[in-house]
């Protein structure tokens, strides 16, 4: 099975809008990143978890041919504006597309893409339907399987995903007890890190390694970084060896 990052950056993404930061103006494509959202493949089945605003980019980006389904964490802008996009695979398919969804991520969804579910749709639109999941949910997509986890950003209910030996968490800076259970154990655990400072509603460098430390993973990813997180190359240099930030196209095998 092969997870491939889409995009690792933070919400507003990196380079920023008029920001002349050293990392905004670098020219090592490691300091680039779209919004975040992976990839999911096996050898049969492909599933995208997240369509930010750079969706459309990020499918022509990594030359991504098909997608069987969309998974969502939560119903912020940059993890669900580039939904619309999702008609190039209804038209080449001829068939809807399935989200699986939070309640609360559908009437997100059906507020920001009120056309697609009208009762008058206009031709073109995307043709998507919902699969509800909640926090305990256990689903198969093809042939890969979902665990949900509910975590916490701010105060924002977020639902991470264990796939097999991997765990993916975005957008998130809390874990209940009950909810760490589902995390322990996993080899590989991709995790948001926005920065080096404290920061209301996400994991910072330090406590994403430490939450690395508490699961035991073998391999650790950190993603949803911003430009204040620092150059990805002097960064990385004082990272542990089984610790990584991840960078947009980077692919791993689990």
């Amino acid at each position: 099975m092969k997870l491939t990052f889409l995009g690792t950056g933070t919400s507003q993404g990196v380079p920023v809008i008029a920001c002349e930061c050293a990392i905004c103006l670098s020219k090592d494509s490691k300091d680039n990143r779209l919004r975040c959202s992976v990839l999911i493949e096996s050898d049969t089945t492909s599933v995208v978890i997240d369509t930010g605003p750079d969706f459309r980019q990020q499918m022509l980006n990594n030359k991504v041919k098909k997608v069987d389904a969309l998974v969502y964490t939560h119903e912020h802008k940059d993890h669900v504006a580039g939904m619309d996009d999702v008609r190039a695979f209804n038209f080449k398919f001829k068939t809807d597309m399935p989200i699986y969804a939070s309640e609360q991520v559908q009437v997100a969804l059906k507020n920001e893409f009120h056309y697609v579910f009208g009762a008058n749709r206009y031709p073109g639109t995307p043709k998507v339907y919902f699969n509800t999941i909640d926090s305990e949910s256990q689903f198969t997509i093809g042939d890969i399987p979902f665990q949900s986890i509910e975590v916490l950003h701010y105060k924002m209910k977020v639902f991470a995903y264990r796939i097999k030996d991997l765990v993916y968490i975005t957008d998130a800076n809390f874990i209940s007890d009950e909810q760490f259970k589902k995390v322990k154990g996993c080899k590989i655990l991709v995790i948001n890190a926005l920065r080096k400072e404290k920061h209301l509603s996400h994991y910072t460098l330090e406590e994403a390694l430490e939450v690395g430390k508490s699961v035991g993973a073998e391999r650790i990813y950190l993603t949803h970084i911003s430009h204040l997180m620092g150059k990805h190359k002097e960064v990385s240099n004082d990272l542990p060896k089984h610790v990584q930030i991840a960078y947009d196209g980077l692919q791993i095998e689990f």
